[in-house]
């Protein structure tokens, strides 16, 4: 059966970091508010907050984990705590990946960025992103620990 995860970050400086990491065997990939597709992420900036928020909203239905990937901006991105408080709040299991020791379109690495505080908060396992098996284990091992 197919893990469906809600990936959450930094669209514009991580993307092609996230984009490294996310295509997974057996993992359907939703994500935050972009994702897939820029176009829609620019056209629903134009409407507000609150057409951000129910996208998030719709990405996070039928998910079962919410995967934060953390690079060196996450913390201070303007809906990196909604995202996480609505996974929490749905039950999701939410991990945080470290991502900034991987490559942009330029091959350059970034510094670690600040873990966001609702992760913390809530105990919230982080981890530093080495490889795709050991990326699905921690997702899987989350879900099952949240009885997903």
């Amino acid at each position: 059966m197919a893990r469906h995860v809600f990936f959450s970050f930094h669209y514009q400086r991580d993307i092609v970091r996230v984009n490294q990491i996310r295509n997974l065997p057996e993992i359907v990939d939703e994500a935050a508010a972009g994702f897939k597709d820029s176009s829609l992420w620019e056209e629903t900036k134009k409407k507000g907050d609150d057409a951000i928020k129910k996208l998030i909203d719709n990405g996070l239905v039928g998910t079962s984990v919410t995967v934060v990937c953390i690079g060196n901006k996450t913390a201070g991105r303007k809906f990196i705590n909604y995202e996480i408080q609505k996974s929490l709040d749905r039950g999701n299991a939410v991990i945080g990946v470290q991502i900034h020791h991987m490559k942009n379109f330029a091959g350059e690495v970034d510094m670690v960025g600040e873990t966001p505080a609702l992760l913390t908060k809530n105990n919230c396992k982080i981890y530093k992103y080495d490889d795709h098996t050991k990326l699905k284990a921690w997702i899987e091992a989350a879900a099952k620990g949240a009885g997903k």
